[in-house]
């Protein structure tokens, strides 16, 4: 018998990958020994594996094999998951390539691409998975949109729904005007900017004035706000001061009128507002900023969104 002078991976990875699969040593039966399953969190098919996925599946095979040398029933369950939005966003470029709009195709014809794309990266991701020595029941291999995974999905939504235990509601969420749809947190990129503040008179209503808030003793008919956002002035719910400052304490519970639109909201007091920034009056539009979402479920305000789907106002 002759030995190579240098290791060679891929004839000693193929000879005995090949040789644990064809006798099932990963395959799992239920019996009576103790069973130790992991349901593998399914990579998105949205292209090949990345230096996270071989990490998290390393780690992963660890604890299967070290549970099936202690005498359990270990099962590792394979999967591939359709990432709908980003798997979307791939298939539009897809089409792109091939002069295609997607505008032009049917529901059926683009879930006909959709499909296409998985064959084809699903089935990449999932030989990635064999080619590092993973140790699946791969006669247990899932896709999310298989019939019987997505039909249990709804199932249970609707179990739950029934239950009471989820519902629909308003909420922020992050809007990707181009795909019009809703993305994770975990898909956005933030970055911070500078930005100007804008200052702006609110008339009060009423016929009780105001003391001026520089303390001059002038009498005033408004109050000014200094926002980032005078764009979404059209969204505004409440004007908030902080209760601990007494230049607005006697304008609690007063109305203003939003200029530009003939619509009066309310002066509420919340010590989320800081004193020292800006002129210390904030402008709550909780359809547009997540703190001022959380102020407005606390004073029960209106949600008013001025966006289009499209991001115009």
């Amino acid at each position: 018998m002759s030995i190579a002078k240098t290791y060679s991976p891929g004839e000693a990875e193929e000879k005995w990958y090949s040789y644990w699969l064809k006798h099932n040593f990963f395959r799992s039966v239920p019996d009576d020994r103790e069973p130790y399953t992991i349901v593998i969190p399914p990579p998105n098919v949205t292209g090949v594996l990345h230096m996270g996925h071989m990490l998290n599946n390393t780690i992963q095979d660890v604890l299967i094999r070290r549970a099936r040398m202690k005498g359990k029933n270990a099962c590792w369950v394979p999967g591939t998951d359709h990432a709908s939005i980003a798997t979307e966003a791939k298939v539009v470029a897809m089409l792109k390539e091939r002069g295609i709009n997607k505008k032009d195709l049917s529901r059926e014809e683009f879930l006909s691409y959709a499909w296409e794309w998985k064959e084809k990266y699903g089935g990449i991701i999932l030989e990635q998975l064999k080619k590092l020595g993973a140790s699946c029941d791969w006669e247990r291999t899932k896709f999310t949109m298989d019939e019987d995974m997505s039909e249990s999905v709804i199932d249970y939504f609707v179990h739950l729904h029934k239950k009471g235990w989820i519902y629909r509601g308003v909420r922020m969420v992050n809007w990707d005007p181009q795909g019009k749809t809703a993305v994770s947190d975990e898909e956005v990129i933030r970055k911070e900017v500078n930005q100007k503040l804008y200052y702006i008179k609110y008339p009060l209503l009423g016929t009780k004035t105001a003391k001026d808030a520089n303390h001059t003793g002038e009498r005033i008919d408004y109050v000014v706000i200094a926002t980032t956002r005078p764009e979404t002035i059209m969204a505004d719910a409440a004007i908030c001061v902080n209760p601990n400052d007494p230049r607005y304490a006697d304008l609690i519970g007063r109305q203003v009128r939003i200029p530009l639109i003939d619509r009066s909201i309310p002066i509420i007091a919340d010590e989320y507002v800081t004193m020292d920034f800006g002129t210390g009056c904030l402008k709550v539009t909780p359809a547009h900023d997540l703190n001022d979402y959380e102020l407005g479920q606390r004073h029960k305000l209106p949600v008013i969104d001025i966006l289009n789907d499209d991001a115009t106002l």
